[in-house]
């Protein structure tokens, strides 16, 4: 399961996570800052990736077009990178069943 961040997450969470998630990126380590949902989107499809995100588009893209790519849809407000790193830590776990089924399309943490 590779984890792809979404802009509105800090970049330093794919090196974070990298023991738990290896793989992981964000969309400026593929050059990919101000890029639109449409262009992630297709770069995470064609690449088996998992989008990560606060933005709820990707929770309603997943909603239209369905998957791949699945996305998780992180429901936080205002909070720190520790708090997004422990969050995602504590649903490995729940990610990788979510990844596994195969009708799920996101997948909610709060």
């Amino acid at each position: 399961m590779k984890l792809l961040f979404d802009e509105n997450l800090s970049p330093s969470l794919a090196r974070l996570l990298g023991d738990l998630y290896p793989g992981a990126s964000h969309v400026c380590d593929a050059g990919l800052e101000r890029a639109s949902d449409t262009i992630i989107w297709e770069y995470a499809r064609a690449r088996d990736l998992l989008i990560v995100s606060k933005d709820s588009d990707f929770h309603q893209r997943s909603l239209l077009l369905l998957h791949p790519p699945k996305v998780v849809w992180i429901r936080r407000g205002n909070c720190s990178t520790l708090d997004i790193e422990t969050l995602l830590r504590r649903a490995h776990t729940r990610l990788q069943a979510f990844v596994a089924e195969t009708e799920a399309s996101f997948l909610t943490l709060e």
